[in-house]
């Protein structure tokens, strides 16, 4: 016996109550529990399909789908550092290194006059300000996508959610840096300054890649990532 449309839609709703809140995971357990009351179905077909599913569900153990969640979490991760590590070499070819080699000195420039710490933290700061303006503004559309249980991808989900908190611990550096240094970055010894400017350099690339070039190509890599995205959204 095979499911009809209204109970797979009843195991989309099934693993939204079992706190599955991302399309392409709920689409992988719907596969695999359709699947397994399907057999079920063979063994016993006079079992209603709710204790057929609920009997299916009790597999996965105490922790229910935590398991499936936690491992699809680590692959997207995985996914997510070949998409930055891509853009990130792709960065350094011309002309981009001749503005990366720009930024370097410009750094090396202003560490080595005694302005430094303040320009650092008064940069830093008016960032956090944009910052926290962006991810207002993302909390309120992700807010409205989960009223209307519209279909989020996971690796949708983290675009936005490690370009938050990978801004926030590269900030959180540079502030860091910039108090070790409060006695101004000019009296350390100019090997220390080019390092120093070599750091803030790789730093502020980081962020712009997390902030600005992986959401900007967010719609391209979801396609790449996921062949059905583009018919999912346009249902």
């Amino acid at each position: 016996m095979k499911l009809n449309e209204s109970q797979i839609e009843n195991l989309y709703k099934f693993t939204r109550q079992h706190y599955v809140y991302h399309y392409d995971v709920q689409t992988e357990l719907v596969d695999h529990l359709a699947n397994d009351i399907e057999e079920v179905w063979e063994e016993n077909p006079k079992i209603t399909f709710e204790d057929a599913r609920d009997k299916s569900f009790k597999k996965f153990g105490i922790f229910g789908f935590m398991d499936v969640i936690e491992a699809k979490q680590k692959q997207m991760n995985k996914r997510y550092s070949k998409i930055y590590w891509r853009f990130f070499k792709e960065w350094f070819t011309v002309p981009k290194i001749i503005l990366t080699l720009s930024i370097f000195l410009a750094f090396t420039i202003i560490l080595n006059n005694t302005i430094a710490i303040y320009f650092t933290l008064a940069i830093t700061f008016i960032y956090m300000l944009y910052d926290m303006f962006y991810l207002s503004r993302e909390r309120k559309r992700n807010k409205k996508k989960m009223e209307k249980q519209e279909k989020v991808f996971l690796l949708e989900a983290m675009i936005g959610e490690t370009r938050s908190n990978f801004t926030g611990l590269n900030l959180l550096n540079l502030i860091n840096m910039s108090f070790i240094f409060r006695d101004h970055f000019n009296n350390l010894a100019f090997h220390w300054i080019l390092l120093t400017s070599f750091l803030f350099t790789i730093a502020s690339i980081s962020i712009y890649i997390n902030a600005k070039i992986i959401p900007q190509k967010a719609e391209e890599l979801l396609q790449e990532t996921y062949p059905e995205y583009k018919i999912v959204k346009n249902l």
